[in-house]
């Protein structure tokens, strides 16, 4: 492919599915701040493949990538973690006050979700971001992951019950004496 129209596809492509790659990254359970460097080891590997992308399977071949970054930055960070756990922050090193309280309750909220997220497994999971998250039909989502639409919709319905079942877990430990 020459220069210039290799650039200019390039750039398409970020232009066209920067959103979505960030996302779909952050769904995945890529947090903050590794979100932004994950969404460019996305578009490394785009930029690597580009040749081999076919212009009508552009989203599937993204999303392929997306889920393959987001699975490997999980897995680097729980290393990390796993290395960090004497280090960890006391409750009494965060900030007090209404402005932090709302804070570290959206903190919490959105960890919440991403644990139940992770517990789908990634197969089910992809489908379910992408129907109630991002918002697409089955038929796109089947067309995006190349799955027939009955597969899909099997895959949605499981995760659905799963992400019920984590959900229903959850309000029976809160309410089963926990603080």
């Amino acid at each position: 492919m020459q220069a210039p129209a290799y650039h200019a596809r390039l750039r398409e492509l970020a232009d066209e599915h920067y959103e979505f790659v960030w996302r779909s990254l952050r769904r995945l359970g890529v947090r903050p701040p590794e979100t932004d460097d994950a969404a460019q080891r996305v578009f490394l590997v785009l930029a690597q493949k580009l040749s081999s992308i076919q212009p009508d399977k552009e989203r599937s071949f993204v999303f392929g990538v997306v889920m393959r970054v987001a699975s490997n930055v999980r897995r680097d960070l729980a290393t990390a973690r796993a290395r960090e756990v004497a280090e960890s922050e006391s409750p009494e090193s965060i900030a007090q006050g209404p402005t932090a309280e709302s804070a570290v309750a959206q903190a919490e909220e959105r960890a919440t979700l991403d644990e139940i997220l992770a517990g789908i497994p990634a197969e089910r999971r992809a489908v379910f971001i992408l129907f109630e998250l991002e918002e697409l039909t089955l038929t796109e989502i089947a067309e995006l992951l190349g799955l027939p639409v009955g597969t899909a919709a099997t895959r949605l319905r499981r995760a659905r019950q799963e992400f019920q079942a984590s959900v229903a877990r959850l309000h029976a430990r809160g309410q089963g004496g926990m603080p």
